[in-house]
């Protein structure tokens, strides 16, 4: 596998692509520029808001619930209508959404950060139905929030303790049991961003400085990595009519202006095709 660029805007800190699979297209985050960005039809698109958004899900054809630093909101698509779904830690200005994803029961999870990475300021949260209920916490940089194709498992990351975790849900997809460590990438000097899991039950993470997507078994055992031409990845989603493009974004905060004219590309989107894997197609999110 080799990758090539899908996106060339530049973004502060990408996050958060989510392929929707009833529109065929991606649709991924900028979090310090505060925008939503797609390709449509050949065209560049976006939307703006004014203050920090990090990850979606769909509900349908035309509607997204987006991640704000304040809200869980309904985004329409066509009309760039929005509407609150569900406070998210609106009165606690120090924080903002970061990594999110929507479970195989219909559920969407969204974890929060200190927007100037104080430690343990952060939550895991899980929206269900009406209800958006604290998983866990504190925690220092939520991410790699995925599930396993059989909806059983959960996995979710603190980047800051270079530490992955698997939680067993229930029928319901709320969490049951104590979670249990899955990686440890501490030794590696390896942190954890956001991951998704493929249809064969692989786990693949993007690791913040260290321009790669890597590839565990469910067991934790390392496969193979994707390398790419951005040292700042930070989250990958499958995508594409047949669910084998692996899609990640990119991050350029941070970097000095010698570390940009060594890396270019940093803070653009990415992708390559996969020959073996293939992905899950993202669930909806039931409201």
């Amino acid at each position: 596998m080799s990758a090539s660029i899908h996106d060339a805007r530049i973004c502060t800190l990408g996050e958060g692509p989510l392929w929707h699979p009833e529109r065929q297209q991606l649709f991924w985050f900028d979090i310090i520029g505060q925008r939503l960005l797609t390709q449509e039809n050949g065209h560049e698109r976006s939307w703006s808001w004014d203050m920090p958004c990090s990850a979606a899900g769909w509900v349908s054809k035309t509607q997204l619930m987006v991640a704000t630093a304040t809200a869980l909101e309904l985004l329409d698509l066509e009309t760039g209508t929005r509407e609150t779904v569900a406070p998210l830690e609106a009165d606690m200005p120090t924080t903002r959404s970061n990594d999110g994803r929507a479970d195989p029961q219909g559920g969407f999870w969204i974890g929060t950060m200190g927007r100037k990475l104080e430690p343990e300021t952060g939550a895991i949260y899980r929206y269900y139905r009406g209800e958006l209920r604290q998983l866990y916490a504190p925690i220092t940089i939520p991410n790699a929030i995925c599930f396993t194709p059989d909806g059983g498992h959960a996995y979710f990351a603190d980047t800051h303790q270079q530490t992955v975790w698997r939680v067993a849900l229930d029928a319901q997809g709320w969490p049951r049991g104590t979670p249990e460590v899955f990686l440890d990438t501490g030794a590696e000097k390896l942190l954890p961003d956001g991951a998704v899991v493929a249809a064969d039950g692989t786990f693949w993470n993007a690791q913040w400085g260290a321009g790669r997507i890597a590839v565990y078994d469910p067991q934790g055992r390392f496969l193979h990595a994707l390398p790419l031409p951005a040292a700042q990845t930070t989250c990958p989603a499958f995508g594409g009519p047949d669910l084998k493009t692996i899609f990640c974004t990119s991050a350029a905060e941070g970097l000095s202006s010698a570390q940009l004219d060594a890396a270019p590309h940093s803070g653009k989107t990415f992708l390559a095709t996969s020959a073996a894997a293939c992905g899950q197609a993202e669930h909806k999110v039931i409201l």
